[in-house]
């Protein structure tokens, strides 16, 4: 859909006409499943960028207030939701605006500690209460179920990518890595632990922003970022902070392999960055 500033200033103007005075303006780096407005100095309006992510919009405000007290750094909290409308017809919301810079614009300056930081944050959140949150599914694009529910997509990724990938390594890994299952009680995921939604000041994890593949089920998949950001010698750092079992390494593994896979094969997301190639390479070299 066609989000700009003026669609909404106008969604401003008739559902929230105190807040109408307050200048808008896109943020600098937009991400792909929503779009993102400042309003004023200290508010924001997310919008979805599509009809297949609006679902997420009340579930994340509820999730939102129901995690807050549990986690040692900011999350973003919701100042109102949005109605439909025929100009735009799905849900949204106004937040707070949380200071800070991404992960991917102001990296760490001693990334194992970074990586010990960021391990301690997943398990605060993996500790908070679950008590009516929704369970993974299509609502999570199923982060938190197992992750042999995109095997057809790794398999078509790798008919794509042919001879680009060592596909017969890919698909050893695959089936070692998915051979396990959660067998605990379901635990919050935020489902999408990126550079992209991480928010640093002064060397410090400051936020976790963007919840909107949130819910309850394996943590496995919050840990992928093992491979896409760290290397071998900080990861080993990373997981012992985690405090998690070996087959649970193995499926975090697995959700870093299928991502890498799927963006690469152009079935997903573009690979800004070269995040994903990364992240492969990563995942590839530590089976050698």
């Amino acid at each position: 859909m066609n989000i700009d500033a003026s669609l909404v200033q106008h969604l401003i103007e008739r559902q929230f006409p105190g807040l109408s005075h307050l200048p808008v303006r896109p943020v600098s780096k937009q991400g792909w499943d929503n779009r993102t407005f400042r309003l004023g100095n200290n508010l924001a309006v997310r919008l979805p960028s599509e009809a297949g992510y609006a679902a997420a919009v009340k579930k994340e405000a509820t999730a939102l207030a129901a995690l807050g007290p549990y986690l040692p750094v900011d999350i973003p909290k919701v100042y109102a939701l949005g109605e439909p409308s025929e100009v735009y017809p799905l849900p949204w919301s106004i937040r707070h605006w949380l200071d800070g810079e991404t992960l991917e614009n102001a990296p760490p300056s001693d990334r194992t500690r970074f990586a010990t930081q960021l391990a301690t944050i997943l398990i605060a959140l993996r500790t908070a209460a679950p008590d009516n949150a929704l369970g993974a599914g299509e609502h999570s694009f199923h982060r938190g179920c197992h992750p042999n529910i995109y095997e057809d997509r790794v398999i078509k990724s790798l008919n794509i990518l042919n001879d680009q990938v060592d596909a017969n390594a890919c698909w050893q890994i695959w089936q070692i890595t998915t051979q396990s299952q959660w067998l605990e009680a379901p635990v919050w995921i935020h489902g999408d632990i990126a550079v992209g939604n991480i928010l640093m000041s002064k060397d410090q994890i400051t936020a976790l922003i963007d919840f909107g593949t949130c819910g309850v089920g394996d943590p496995a998949c919050d840990y992928a970022i093992a491979w896409t950001y760290f290397n071998a010698d900080e990861r080993p750092h990373f997981k012992e902070t985690l405090h998690i079992d070996e087959d649970t390494w193995h499926r975090a593994k697995a959700w870093a392999l299928w991502k890498a896979l799927v963006t690469l094969a152009g079935l997903s997301s573009p690979d800004e960055n070269g995040v994903q190639a990364k992240a492969l390479a990563e995942v590839l070299n530590e089976a050698k």
